[in-house]
């Protein structure tokens, strides 16, 4: 079953994956790993600890620019990491002023 949300993408479009995983010291490296394998710089990365004691992470990754092809490949490699438990991808379109740059 894809958990890719509004499969809707192109080149104006971000792909948002949302990651929750064990908090673990090598886990943001990995997931940003295979972006960076693939010659790829998000344009955002954000990671915060939650839970009882800081035990699991959540991450945000944004990376415009990927067909549903390639983030669906993404979502399904960082779901095959050990530490993580979940993970979600959203589209959006980008914003209007970066439309104009």
């Amino acid at each position: 079953m894809s958990k890719t949300m509004g499969v809707r993408s192109s080149d104006r479009d971000t792909a948002c994956f949302t990651v929750h995983a064990a908090a673990e010291p090598s886990v943001m490296a990995r997931a940003l790993e295979l972006f960076t394998k693939r010659g790829l710089i998000p344009d955002s990365f954000s990671c915060y600890r939650h839970g009882e004691n800081g035990a699991a992470l959540f991450m945000d990754i944004r990376m415009p620019g990927l067909s549903p092809a390639t983030a669906e490949y993404v979502a399904a490699c960082l779901r095959q990491l050990t530490p993580v438990t979940s993970v979600t991808t959203e589209w959006q379109p980008l914003a209007p002023a970066a439309l104009s740059a």
